[in-house]
């Protein structure tokens, strides 16, 4: 994903918003590999909801597109959010910028109202691309992930809620990163389904969903993470072309897995959630 990208993605939602209202959406299958079983599939407006999901500890869905960016972050620059998170009550997004950008952000909102910036300046051999965020289950340490083919994820102290980073927004640094134990392409999001696992959703040609296991909880120090593929994310549409998979996550206290994909041409204009649950437990 270059930072173009939100841009032609935005002209294209609002033509299709113009030509097509809204589409139907294929007949669930009864079960998937991977220790996962599909269980349902619902439609979401692309232009608030086509980048990414997160669930409150209430249960109700927090959605993120193009069209969610506040005016004042596009004046300054940010002209993309990816995959959101959500650790008690405190809700976390990603920004990025433009072609030239040096610096990438995430932003925190608390339960009472209040956001603030977070700013990561470029390291060296570091992309500008920011997919997605997503926060340990003990809220200290925050995974973020960049586009194209890469063999790692980067990991932050969480924002505001690790008490290592600035109580009111500032400057953010990297902790130590997952290095992947074998190469993934395109990640758009990632969530913790444990504080050892993660499940990740990628925009490769097969549209998989990924799976990484850690050999013990993030601590900030370095650490190799296992990948395996669970299953493919299902492509059913009356449109026909590239499909592109976006934002996943997982509510822990209802047990239930979604991940988006967005279909391909007008039909771009409503973003498909599948949900999923554990096979066994």
């Amino acid at each position: 994903m270059t930072a173009t990208a939100p841009r032609r993605r935005a002209a294209a939602l609002l033509l299709a918003t113009a030509a097509l209202a809204a589409v139907g959406t294929g007949t669930a299958h009864a079960g998937s590999p991977g220790g996962w079983t599909k269980t349902g599939s619902s439609t979401i407006n692309s232009l608030t909801g086509g980048e990414g999901i997160a669930t409150h500890p209430d249960g109700s869905l927090l959605t993120r597109g193009l069209g969610s960016i506040p005016l004042g972050l596009r004046i300054d620059g940010w002209n993309h959010v990816g995959d959101p998170d959500i650790a008690g009550d405190y809700v976390f997004d990603a920004y990025q910028g433009g072609d030239s950008a040096t610096s990438k952000m995430f932003q925190v909102s608390t339960p009472a109202g209040k956001s603030y910036n977070y700013t990561h300046k470029l390291d060296a051999g570091e992309l500008l691309n920011n997919s997605f965020a997503t926060v340990s289950p003990d809220a200290q340490w925050l995974v973020a992930g960049e586009w194209n083919t890469m063999n790692r994820l980067q990991v932050f102290p969480a924002p505001l809620t690790n008490p290592a980073t600035p109580a009111t927004g500032g400057a953010l640094a990297q902790a130590g990163q997952i290095t992947l134990d074998h190469s993934v392409q395109d990640i758009q999001g990632c969530d913790f389904v444990s504080a050892t696992r993660l499940v990740c959703a990628s925009d490769d040609a097969a549209k998989d969903v990924l799976q990484v296991d850690l050999p013990h909880p993030l601590d900030g120090t370095a650490v190799t993470g296992q990948v395996s593929t669970l299953f493919q994310v299902p492509r059913s549409s009356i449109c026909s072309g590239t499909y592109e998979t976006e934002g996943i996550d997982y509510d822990p206290a209802a047990k239930v897995l979604r991940v988006e994909i967005v279909p391909p041409s007008v039909c771009a204009v409503t973003t498909t959630v599948y949900s999923y649950k554990p096979t066994t437990g």
